[in-house]
């Protein structure tokens, strides 16, 4: 796992190389190099279409109640099986222990749950390769410019990645994402399988429909950070950052759905923030349940 450190090396060597490979196309490829922040947990819905899920959990001021994670386990994009599964894991969550994910138990954040939880994030743009750099928990993804998925996939935590460039948007196809006993597809527990196809499109808006995109989603969901926020923004002028993300899962869900994050920059520093393997849950007074295999390895 890259620490924090490496990371900074890394974005600071990438970033010097990019006009030496990019040559005369820099100018037609977008810039998304930088830090990106929101303030938010989870997904964004877009005016139309099916809709990622929402948390049925209050508070008396309207908006989502981070202490209880209960799904939408109505939503029409889930399957009978995975709406069950989300209402189960509401019921834990109200009854005050959150249920296991990636987070509270240092597993991979596979996408497209990385997008629902993770607040920070910064690309690093190579001639062939695309890493993705997510701040909570040190995540790191790979997509392949202008490659093609192999004939055969090994699924992986991440999924193999392949992307290129549309204009002004990069365009991210992913498969191939390894289902483990913590995969889930939102903060909410939607499960995942391993027949997921996700595509991504990220592009530079203007800044003022990034800010009204931000406000009018934690007037819904809440904000990380109070006034000043996890993620501050950068007061100086610029772009935002957005992505639109489609899920296909005929295996959990009824049909494809859509969901958003749109990001602003931030000149937060990047901090290393590894996960601790502790078994103290310091959110819910207890201990973690350590995994127990049924035979031995070897």
């Amino acid at each position: 796992m890259f620490t924090g450190r490496l990371i900074a090396g890394l974005f600071c060597t990438a970033m010097s190389v990019w006009p030496a490979w990019a040559g005369d196309n820099a100018a037609s490829i977008p810039d998304f190099s930088g830090m990106w922040g929101r303030n938010s947990f989870g997904l964004e819905s877009l005016s139309a279409g099916p809709r990622p899920l929402t948390n049925l959990k209050r508070l008396a001021n309207g908006t989502g109640d981070g202490g209880a994670l209960v799904g939408d386990y109505n939503n029409p994009i889930l399957k009978p099986e995975a709406a069950e599964t989300v209402r189960d894991r509401g019921l834990v969550s109200l009854s005050g222990h959150p249920f296991p994910d990636p987070s509270n138990h240092c597993a991979p954040y596979s996408p497209p749950y990385i997008f629902s939880m993770q607040l920070g994030m910064q690309m690093i743009q190579g001639k062939g390769e695309i890493a993705i750099l997510y701040n909570q928990d040190d995540q790191v993804r790979r997509v392949h410019i202008n490659a093609a998925h192999p004939s055969v996939v090994i699924p992986s935590a991440m999924g193999d990645s392949i992307g290129h460039y549309e204009g002004d948007t990069l365009v991210v196809d992913t498969i191939g994402v390894r289902v483990g006993p913590l995969t889930m597809a939102d903060r909410f527990g939607a499960p995942q399988s391993e027949a997921l196809h996700l595509v991504e499109r990220y592009r530079l808006i203007d800044f003022p429909a990034a800010k009204q995109a931000q406000d009018r989603y934690e007037k819904q969901e809440g904000r990380i950070g109070g006034a000043v926020g996890a993620m501050p923004l950068d007061p100086g002028p610029g772009k935002g950052l957005q992505l639109q993300f489609t899920v296909e899962d005929p295996n959990v869900f009824t049909t494809p759905w859509t969901a958003q994050v749109t990001y602003h920059r931030t000149r937060v520093a990047w901090e290393e923030q590894v996960c601790a393997e502790g078994f103290r849950e310091y959110y819910s007074g207890r201990e973690t349940e350590i995994p127990q295999a049924s035979k031995p390895d070897f």
